[in-house]
C-alpha cells in the first residue's frame, strides 16, 4: 500500500494569490481511521492556509505526541516541522518562535497531549500570549492506547466500552479564556463550513488563537452515549454566531452587508463579520464569554464559533519588548556587546 499521493495535478486547478495550487499545501496521505474527525480537520488547515495564500515555507508546525499529533504529516508538506515528546509541544513553540518571530506558528495538539500531561505547558503559553494558533483536536479518549477516558471527556458521558465518566471534565476554552488568551473558538469537525472561516480568523489573529475542535473518534468514541459523538453533536450542538472572514486586501475597501451583522476588525486589518444571535460584547467581555458557555453546558448544548475575542490583546514580543529582528540574525557583535555594556547594565540595577 502506497502512502505517498499522485504527482499528478488538474493543470487548471485554482491558485491562490501566490500562484500555489491546494497541492503545495497539503502532505502525506493519512494513516489515521477511516472516517476520523481529525482529517477533516487537516482538510480544513489545507483550505484555510491556501485561501490566506501564505508561503507554505513560512509555516512552522509543531505537536506532540497522539493521533492529533500525527496529523501534521498530512498537510504542509513544504512547511517547518517538528514533533516534540508528549505534551511538550508549547515549548518547542515558544523557543522556535523567540529565535525567528517572522514565521507563522501552528501548534496542533490532543486532549491528552494539552489537558493532561502538557495542562502546565499549555496554561504557559497562553499566559504568555505567544503569538501562534493552537489548535486542539478533541475527542475525549485516547485513540493511541485503546480508548480511555481523557481530562476533557465529560462527567457522566459513555465511551463505546467504558463506564460512565465519575471525574469532572475540563474546559479548554473556559480555561484559554481565564490565562489570557485573544481569540478562543470552538468548532466539530463534521462542520467544514464553520470551521475554515474560524481557523482563517485565528491565523489573522496576532497573539495565543485557541481552537479547540470536537473530533469524534470513530474507533472508541463515536457511541450515542458520548458528548463527543457525531451524533450527539450534531443533535446538542448550538451556534453561537455565524460569520465570515473578510481578509485585508491591497486597495480594497470592504463593504458590510446591512442587518444584524456586526465586523470585528482583528489587528492586521481583517475583519470577522459576525451574524449573531447576541451583541458584540457577550464575544468580547471575559464573564459573558464564560457565562455563554456555562449556560449552554446547564442546557445540555455544546457552544461552537467565536466565543471570546479580544481585538486589542497583545502577543509576547511586544509584551517583553524583545527585538524587532530575528534572534537567528544577530551577529556575535550584537549578542556579545562586551564588558563595558554589561558593567553598565549591572550597575543599572543597583
Amino acid at each position: 500500500m502506497s502512502y505517498t499521493r499522485p504527482a499528478f495535478r488538474h493543470p487548471e486547478a485554482q491558485k491562490n494569490r501566490l500562484g500555489y495550487t491546494k497541492k503545495a499545501y497539503e502532505g502525506a496521505i493519512s494513516t489515521l481511521c477511516a472516517g476520523c474527525g481529525h482529517d477533516s480537520i487537516v482538510g480544513a488547515i489545507i483550505t484555510s492556509f491556501f485561501e490566506m495564500s501564505i508561503e507554505p515555507h513560512r509555516i512552522v508546525k509543531l505537536s506532540g505526541i497522539g493521533c492529533s499529533s500525527k496529523t501534521p504529516a498530512y498537510f504542509l508538506g513544504r512547511a517547518h516541522g517538528f514533533n516534540s515528546v508528549h505534551g511538550r509541544m508549547p515549548s518547542i513553540a515558544t523557543g522556535a518562535n523567540m529565535a525567528n518571530r517572522e514565521l507563522v506558528y501552528l501548534g496542533v495538539s490532543g486532549d491528552g497531549d494539552t489537558a493532561s500531561i502538557g495542562m502546565g505547558q499549555f496554561a504557559h503559553v497562553v499566559r504568555r500570549a505567544l503569538d501562534m494558533i493552537y489548535i486542539v483536536m478533541n475527542n475525549g479518549c485516547y485513540g493511541l492506547t485503546k480508548g480511555q477516558d481523557s481530562a476533557t471527556a465529560d462527567r457522566g458521558s459513555k465511551t463505546t466500552k467504558g463506564a460512565p465518566v465519575s471525574l469532572e471534565s475540563i474546559d479548554l476554552c473556559e480555561m484559554a479564556i481565564q490565562l489570557g488568551a485573544g481569540f478562543v473558538a470552538r468548532g466539530f469537525s463534521g462542520d467544514k463550513k464553520q470551521l475554515v472561516p474560524m481557523l482563517k480568523a485565528a491565523i489573522a489573529h496576532k497573539g495565543l488563537a485557541f481552537v479547540d475542535v470536537i473530533s469524534p473518534c470513530v474507533t472508541f468514541n463515536n457511541a450515542p452515549t458520548s458528548t463527543k459523538s457525531y451524533s450527539w453533536v450534531r443533535d446538542h450542538r448550538e451556534a453561537t454566531n455565524t460569520f465570515d472572514f473578510i481578509p485585508l486586501r491591497p486597495e480594497i475597501t470592504t463593504e458590510y452587508p446591512h442587518g444584524t451583522d456586526i465586523p470585528v476588525t482583528l489587528h492586521d486589518g481583517s475583519v470577522i463579520n459576525l451574524y449573531k444571535r447576541e451583541d458584540k460584547a457577550v464575544i468580547t467581555s471575559k464573564k459573558e464569554a464564560i457565562n455563554a458557555m456555562e449556560d449552554a453546558k446547564s442546557l445540555n448544548q455544546i457552544l461552537t464559533g467565536i466565543l471570546y475575542l479580544n481585538p486589542d490583546s497583545g502577543e509576547y514580543h511586544q509584551i517583553s519588548n524583545t527585538t524587532e529582528r530575528a534572534l537567528n540574525t544577530l551577529t556575535e557583535t550584537e549578542l556579545n556587546p562586551g564588558n563595558k555594556v554589561l558593567q553598565e547594565f549591572n550597575e543599572s540595577l543597583r
